[in-house]
């Protein structure tokens, strides 16, 4: 299997991050709601201290309008309760206005003293349905700006949605001088794969065939090359990991033993990127997999019956999953974000089984980033992610 060139090539650890279920997706059993999981505040940043006290080096703060609270306000109330672990909050791009969103990160940014990087997202906004590739642009746009904003003295910007005269930068600087947060992504379109390979820092898949992802990988990179840049990669993928396969496995039938399909069907719609690309691409693992489930060995779709999204985790061993890592890392693979049910529960399993036997790092601190291609080059047109 042919590994791509990647930013950070002499990284001998791996950032190894969690999830904080900020849009309401945490169960006991999946797809059954348990008022003590309900996203709030008091319940989502103990997910996040419970985190940190683990070992974990980041961890993912997602954004939905339909359910759950607002990222960036979280992120921010979590500054003070922490003081080593990274967080990666979603930014909808054009649901605020890039300058003032560029003042917002930085604020963040100083708050946390340089623990923030940022998943950049391009869905629509609520109650809007756009067209893909006008998303794209303008999810570009707002990247340039961004980067604008951190890097010069001056705002210059005349694009096709956002234009801006000579507006001072000095309010909108991080904390971070080597050119802001770090920018993940994911995206399965041409659109979505031309702007991270433009803009973005690391290129962050879902579960698939090993096969499948190894082709994302290099159809990426060819984007980033033509850019003169170079990724880096992470994989979001659930977790479940015990003494045992056959206790793992066990676990995982429980977890899914209460879920009525079309109750599951209703929680994946509610998503905004519920008709998605990336999704789609997640149905089709789920078709693929063996009658219980597994569309490898260890890789298992039952998780996507009930969620928009990330729809797969890794079921085994602490050995087996150690492996599967391994394997994943040699595909070239730096980032790793996991999660499972419930994520308190699931995040001690690992945290205790597998997490001490990994050497991990924070991405930001490890390596210089490639600069993002300037001037901005036109997206081409691609499907709806």
């Amino acid at each position: 299997m042919t590994v791509v060139p990647i930013t950070s090539p002499d990284l001998d650890a791996l950032e190894i991050s969690w999830f904080a279920a900020l849009c309401s997706d945490d169960y006991a059993l999946l797809g059954v709601p348990d008022p003590d999981l309900r996203s709030s505040w008091a319940h989502c940043s103990g997910i996040v201290q419970r985190a940190e006290s683990l070992g974990f080096r980041n961890i993912l703060c997602p954004s939905s309008y339909q359910v759950g609270q607002d990222t960036l306000s979280f992120v921010a109330g979590c500054a003070p309760i922490t003081s080593r672990i990274n967080f990666l909050a979603a930014i909808r791009c054009g649901e605020m206005q890039p300058v003032m969103l560029a003042r917002t990160i930085a604020t963040l940014d100083h708050m946390l003293e340089g623990r923030l990087t940022l998943n950049v997202i391009s869905s629509d906004f609520p109650g809007e349905v756009a067209d893909s590739a006008f998303r794209y642009r303008r999810s570009h746009e707002v990247v340039e700006i961004l980067r604008q904003a951190w890097t010069r003295d001056h705002i210059e910007y005349d694009g096709e949605i956002y234009k801006i005269s000579r507006l001072t930068a000095d309010p909108a600087r991080p904390y971070q001088q080597n050119g802001g947060p770090l920018l993940y992504f994911g995206g399965y379109s041409p659109d979505a794969l031309e702007l991270c390979g433009a803009q973005c820092d690391v290129y962050l898949m879902w579960p698939e065939p090993k096969e499948m992802i190894a082709q994302r990988m290099r159809d990426v990179h060819a984007r980033a090359a033509a850019h003169g840049r170079t990724l880096d990669y992470g994989l979001r993928v659930h977790m479940i990991v015990r003494d045992t396969e056959a206790e793992a496995r066990e676990y995982a039938d429980y977890l899914v033993s209460g879920l009525n399909d079309e109750y599951g069907r209703l929680i994946r719609e509610r998503a905004h990127d519920s008709i998605s690309l990336g999704v789609a691409h997640q149905a089709r693992a789920r078709e693929l997999a063996d009658r219980f489930g597994y569309v490898e060995r260890h890789l298992w779709t039952g998780i996507g019956r009930a969620r928009s999204g990330c729809g797969a985790a890794l079921v085994g061993s602490v050995d087996q999953v150690m492996s599967e890592i391994e394997e994943y890392r040699r595909m070239g693979i730096r980032a790793f974000i996991f999660s499972g049910y419930p994520h308190m529960e699931e995040a001690a399993h690992f945290g205790a089984k597998v997490l001490p036997q990994i050497r991990t790092c924070s991405l930001p601190h490890a390596y210089g980033r490639v600069p993002a291609a300037t001037p901005a080059t036109p997206l081409g047109t691609g499907g709806r992610i």
